[in-house]
């Protein structure tokens, strides 16, 4: 899906334009070319002359194999990345299903992040619980070579404010935003379009029944809360198994447990093709406030996360163009 973005009412940064402006005629491109590409890249039979042609692991079953891209962007995450694909396991499942298995030692990790008092037979029994009311399999589109999947990941941060965004984020097939970070009111900055919202119970606000709610679960009662609450349709539980994966592979254990706001960006690496950031970082002094409230409390810092090297690892993704990031104003 392709939008045309009116940015004449609000000129960006000339860094952020060309941004704009890259990302713009990749997608133009993607779409006059997609077919001769796919075409191009047909491969001839397995032999010739009795002779294989291809190394052990490449050969395929059929005699005609069809090379595709995983995704219809013009630049798809690939062995190129190479930071990303250092730490990105395409194994892990970022979302509970009714046919999740959690192993004991990653219960274990999970337990002691918020310090769950109960075993793992009530773990189960909350999932169970769970899955009995909600679709069991959770909404996702698999990658396809036809489709490009474009993603907002939209944090909180200070730095959205007069950023003059609204209309950029609007224009993504997903828009994914933090906790309770508001749109009303900050429209030209944020944008109006929530797809996903991630929440845990303590920052809970209502949705309409178009947005997903993304729950990161701490502790038991987190998962028996989305049945109890009765007022969401659409709700996909990060599995504990991901969040152990983003807290000692990406971060190598740095602070207790990864920010919600991070494990999310590494979600959306999971789940969409073209990735584009907002609303992440510190303000100018080191202070992690927010754009919809004054911070009467100055030095606020992160509590339990490294959010400096939660900072510096999404500064390195940008900066091998693995995803976009928007600094704000």
């Amino acid at each position: 899906m392709f939008f045309k973005l009116d940015l004449s009412k609000r000129r960006l940064p000339d860094n952020e334009q060309l941004l704009y402006k890259i990302a713009q005629a990749r997608r133009m491109q993607n779409r006059n070319s997609l077919d001769e590409k796919l075409k191009d890249q047909t491969l001839q039979e397995k032999t010739i002359g009795g002779k294989n042609i291809f190394p052990q692991d490449q050969t395929a079953q059929d005699n005609n194999v069809q090379k595709k891209s995983p995704c219809g962007c013009q630049k798809c995450f690939s062995k190129d990345d190479k930071f990303l694909m250092s730490c990105f396991n395409p194994s892990i499942e970022p979302f509970l299903s009714a046919s999740s298995r959690l192993s004991l030692d990653v219960f274990m990790w999970w337990k002691r992040l918020q310090y769950e008092r109960r075993n793992f037979n009530y773990y189960k029994t909350a999932v169970a619980n769970l899955f009995a009311v909600f679709p069991p399999v959770p909404d996702l589109r698999k990658p396809s070579p036809g489709k490009c999947r474009t993603c907002a990941v939209v944090g909180n941060s200070v730095n959205l404010r007069g950023s003059g965004y609204g209309s950029l984020i609007d224009g993504h097939d997903i828009v994914i935003r933090m906790n309770g970070g508001p749109t009303t009111g900050y429209e030209k900055d944020v944008g109006t379009k929530t797809t996903h919202r991630v929440l845990y119970p303590e920052s809970a606000v209502d949705l309409d029944n178009s947005t997903h709610l993304i729950v990161f679960a701490f502790k038991i009662q987190d998962l028996e809360w989305p049945t109890k609450a009765g007022h969401f349709s659409q709700v996909m539980v990060v599995n504990p198994a991901f969040m152990k994966y983003v807290h000692e592979i990406w971060m190598k254990r740095r602070g207790k447990y990864p920010s919600t706001g991070f494990m999310t960006l590494i979600l959306s690496l999971h789940i969409c093709d073209e990735v584009h950031v907002f609303g992440f970082g510190a303000d100018s002094n080191g202070n992690w406030s927010h754009y919809f409230e004054v911070l009467k409390k100055k030095n606020y810092r992160t509590g339990p996360h490294s959010g400096t090297n939660e900072y510096a690892i999404l500064k390195r993704l940008a900066s091998e163009q693995t995803v976009t990031l928007y600094k704000g104003s």
